[in-house]
């Protein structure tokens, strides 16, 4: 079944414009025909069943039929995660999307070698991913900022900082006993934080220092494993949550 994300409000009876991508998807792509069955969802209003309504030389209509999923909850969990090269960057926000993050808030550091984002085409692969994923919402992908920016508005949520230069604990042994809410995951880039950038990270009083290893990670495999872990210890991924569904 072919899962599109939309921006506007669903309801049963409801009408919906794909945008000119979605058509060309959808009628060039996908081949479909009307009244070929979808499901549409905006993050907002759940999962809803819709259907190919009319399909005109202008694009196309989609009619909302009746609610599928309602909306659920997502961790609130944010990634943090310093610039990196397009390709790197990519695939850290498909699998950021996949593992289940809020948000992705890119970070400049100071051994940051990259000094910009295309951050429309990222937000569109969060989108692809949380389509094909099956989740109800996608997520926001900030626009590039320093660190020190991102920290200073991070709001009272909780830090795990994924810091490979000192003697943090294992995320297992630093998070036990911790609990699920507002969290942020920070990554850092390819040469790591500063002795600077670390002590600033170390000083806050919510950020928790945890260890992804012995190996040395690329910046891409970090964000996947320190986001995995995260919600394997506070997350939907741990065991009491999965027993609750």
């Amino acid at each position: 079944m072919i899962r599109l994300y939309v921006s506007d409000p669903l309801c049963e009876g409801g009408r919906i414009g794909p945008t000119p991508e979605q058509t060309h998807y959808l009628l060039r792509v996908m081949r479909l025909a009307v009244n070929a069955p979808l499901l549409v969802f905006n993050g907002r209003d759940g999962e809803w069943r819709a259907r190919l309504a009319e399909v005109g030389k202008r694009g196309c209509v989609l009619a909302v039929g009746d609610l599928a999923r309602p909306q659920a909850p997502v961790p609130d969990v944010d990634l943090i995660v310093a610039l990196v090269k397009r390709g790197q960057l990519e695939t850290i926000i498909e699998k950021a999307t996949e593992l289940g993050a809020r948000r992705v808030l890119l970070a400049i550091t100071e051994r940051t070698n990259v000094d910009h984002a295309n951050v429309a085409r990222l937000a569109a692969i969060a989108v692809e991913a949380a389509e094909q994923t099956g989740r109800l919402d996608a997520p926001e992908v900030a626009p590039p900022r320093t660190l020190t920016a991102i920290l200073g508005n991070l709001e009272g949520r909780h830090l795990m900082f994924c810091d490979e230069a000192g003697d943090a604990a294992p995320v297992a042994v630093a998070l036990g006993g911790a609990a699920p809410g507002p969290w942020a995951v920070l990554v850092g880039p390819e040469g790591g934080f500063s002795a600077a950038e670390r002590a600033m990270v170390r000083a806050r009083a919510l950020a928790t220092p945890v260890s992804l290893g012995p190996r040395i990670l690329r910046a891409d495999t970090a964000a996947i494993a320190a986001l995995t872990l995260w919600q394997s210890a506070l997350g939907d991924l741990r065991l009491d949550a999965r027993r609750a569904k």
